[in-house]
């Protein structure tokens, strides 16, 4: 079966759907195990180049598989290119009020928000590196098939040039807003373990992106490794079903009981 069908298969439910903001796409489903608390807990940023076509729904699979394992998971939502305030900033402005937003409800939840693990996929892995960047309270960041280098993702011209569209322009057009967003030039330095995951078979976004990231990033001190899978591809990653997802869930675990 392949592990692209995940992005059409329907989600098991969540327990709760909750608004951290006021528009419409300013929202998170929360999953909860069904352990005694206070749990740790994931917070998910699904991928799809940033647009708005895509949304959460797909990602409800991989929640609902980290929750039997113990672990409430918050599976956001967020602005897109595409909706009104979309891009950037206003996408990465969403990522941050959905994080902050966990410690208002982890005691009415029963989860520990300080044993708390961001990942993201694709391009959800750049918003999940990048909130790492900006919060210096994020200590536990996962980048799965992430777009890690938006320079990059730019001379390759990933996905119909989708970075121009987030970012608002090429590298010379907006130097700004790749500073401030490209997590290849972004700091991670104060404690944060990074944990990039990438199928070799990946042809969405090739696995050299999270390779060089990690090279080039532990070449400045920080703390970020590497795990290749092989021949695995972009849609496996987030798929329970996958052979590579023992990978995924045991890494999560890994950090978690750190």
């Amino acid at each position: 079966m392949p592990s692209d069908d995940i992005l059409t298969l329907p989600p098991p439910p969540a327990d709760a759907r909750l608004p951290y903001g006021t528009d419409p796409n300013q929202f998170a489903e929360l999953r909860l195990p069904k352990t005694k608390g206070p749990s740790p807990v994931v917070m998910n940023i699904h991928g799809g180049f940033w647009r708005a076509k895509y949304t959460l729904a797909h990602a409800g699979h991989l929640c609902a598989a980290l929750s039997a394992k113990g672990m409430a998971t918050w599976n956001i939502e967020y602005r897109r290119v595409g909706n009104p305030g979309g891009g950037w900033p206003g996408t990465f402005e969403d990522i941050r009020s959905a994080y902050r937003y966990l410690p208002q409800i982890a005691k009415r939840y029963d989860f520990d928000s300080t044993k708390l693990l961001v990942m993201g996929h694709s391009a959800g892995g750049q918003l999940a590196l990048c909130l790492a960047a900006h919060e210096t309270s994020l200590k536990r960041v996962v980048s799965l098939a992430g777009v890690v280098d938006l320079q990059q993702a730019w001379e390759q011209h990933l996905s119909d040039n989708a970075v121009l569209a987030f970012l608002g322009g090429k590298p010379s057009e907006v130097t700004e807003h790749y500073r401030e967003a490209d997590p290849m030039q972004l700091a991670i330095d104060h404690g944060t373990t990074q944990w990039l995951i990438h199928g070799a078979g990946d042809d969405v976004v090739p696995s050299f992106f999270s390779r060089q990231y990690t090279e080039q990033k532990k070449k400045r001190g920080e703390d970020v490794h590497y795990t290749e899978v092989s021949t695995a591809g972009h849609f496996d990653l987030i798929d329970p079903r996958s052979k590579a997802w023992p990978t995924v869930e045991n890494t999560v675990l890994h950090l978690l009981a750190k």
